[in-house]
């Protein structure tokens, strides 16, 4: 895609972004009138798929699972009662009775399938990362703005009352303007060894399970999981675990869009294996605001995966630092507010707390059935995931990076604009997404 088409791609969606009549879907539910149980695919039966198969089995019917692997999606199958377990997402998608699809897919599939979901009409609830490239996410979010379908990405602490009663405090000025967030994700990962090419397991369409990425043959180290690792499969453990502390480290600084500085150092310090990211990093993200003193805003995010030794004693969190206090944040559950001098603010409470429909799953079915926007929209995710890929690029690249928020590219550096985007399997494939 040219630059010129790019730009004029990009005006596009924002503005189908930014308006009411554009965000309204019309028609109602494909199967389900207002008050009845919605029917929902589960595409990917790992172990957050079954998860998230569970969570939703409470609350509508499931009415397919798939998973290339055999061994995953009949178990899954009966674990949650669906009717149909399949292997092609194609045949859950063509099912016009079916209302929205849950996508647990490995990184490479999320934003091709939920593209796909949006075309066919459906909603989608979308695991973290919602994409495997910057480019991705951007065309997720116009299949659903053009489709009129909610789009939930799985940040769940969008949805939490814990998180969303600290960022309220946040906004309520606790601890007055809150000029820098710090996120870190600390724990310690796994060696995965060292392996070669070998064949796919016995019930595993290995063809079907790469899908649109570009083609490699089968190793065990970089199936089940360890995908994660891998830069044609994963995002590394920044869109791992990362992308939920960048999230609402993100959310509790208050800025939206891209920053226009983006700048990472690290690499692998600790494992000696065939994981190809990152297992130590430090990066830094900068939002110039108006260009006023006061409105410029800054996020660190710090990842150690062989450490065990935690800031305020828990693996992932967020700080943010206000010109009138600190809170320190952990989906963990642990919340510490300080006013100036390091005092301790005992007790605090937002004087107007959020009100939230439930967890992050009810928000979603919710949203389906009344047509507003999700509580992690498909436009939230973006931006939080953007700086999961604005990191991938500057820590592979080896420099910082100067971002032109308007097209969504980095200024001067083709070597790293072209990390943005990613490679697709050569001579094509039915799920590679229109307009990369």
């Amino acid at each position: 895609m040219s630059d010129s088409n790019r730009r004029s791609f990009l005006k596009h969606t924002a503005a189908a972004s930014s308006g009411a009549a554009a965000w309204a879907w019309t028609g109602g539910l494909n199967a389900a009138g207002a008050n009845q149980r919605l029917s929902v695919g589960v595409i990917g039966c790992g172990g957050q798929g079954r998860r998230l198969a569970n969570a939703f089995a409470s609350m509508a019917d499931i009415a397919y699972v798939c998973d290339p692997d055999e061994s995953r999606r009949g178990p899954t199958q009966q674990q949650v009662r669906a009717k149909h377990a399949v292997s092609d997402l194609r045949r859950m998608l063509d099912d016009r009775t079916v209302d929205a699809v849950v996508v647990a897919t490995p990184d490479h599939w999320h934003a091709p399938v939920a593209i796909m979901a949006c075309e066919a009409g459906k909603h989608v609830y979308v695991e973290k990362p919602q994409s495997h490239s910057l480019r991705e996410s951007r065309l997720l979010v116009g299949a659903a703005r053009r489709n009129k379908v909610v789009v939930q990405h799985g940040t769940q602490s969008r949805s939490d009352p814990f998180i969303a009663n600290a960022i309220r405090m946040l906004r309520e000025g606790v601890i007055g303007e809150v000029l820098v967030a710090k996120a870190w994700n600390i724990q310690r990962r796994r060696n995965i060894g060292r392996e070669r090419p070998s064949d796919p397991p016995p019930g595993v369409d290995y063809d079907l399970w790469v899908g649109p990425a570009e083609w490699m043959p089968f190793q065990k180290n970089r199936f089940h999981y360890d995908w994660h690792w891998w830069y044609n499969f994963g995002t590394g453990d920044i869109g791992n675990d990362g992308t939920h502390e960048i999230d609402y480290a993100r959310w509790g600084l208050g800025v939206e869009g891209l920053p226009t500085l983006a700048t990472a150092v690290g690499g692998k310090y600790f494992f000696d294996d065939d994981q190809e990211f990152a297992d130590t990093a430090n990066c830094l993200f900068e939002w110039p605001g108006d260009g006023r003193v006061g409105k410029r805003r800054q996020l660190i995010f710090e990842m150690r995966l062989w450490d065990t030794c935690y800031p305020h004693n828990v693996d992932s969190g967020a700080e943010f630092y206000g010109t009138a206090g600190k809170m320190v944040l952990s989906k963990r559950g642990r919340i510490a507010v300080y006013g100036e001098r390091n005092k301790r603010i005992e007790d605090a409470k937002p004087k107007d707390p959020p009100s939230l429909v439930g967890n992050h799953y009810a928000d979603f079915l919710d949203a389906v059935r009344s047509g507003r926007k999700p509580n992690a929209d498909v436009a939230i995710g973006h931006d939080s995931v953007a700086l999961v890929h604005l990191a991938n690029a500057a820590l592979r690249a080896e420099r910082t990076l100067r971002i032109d928020t308007d097209t969504e590219q980095i200024l001067g550096d083709e070597q790293a604009n072209a990390l943005l985007s990613r490679q697709y399997r050569q001579g094509g494939h039915w799920a590679v997404p229109r307009g990369v």
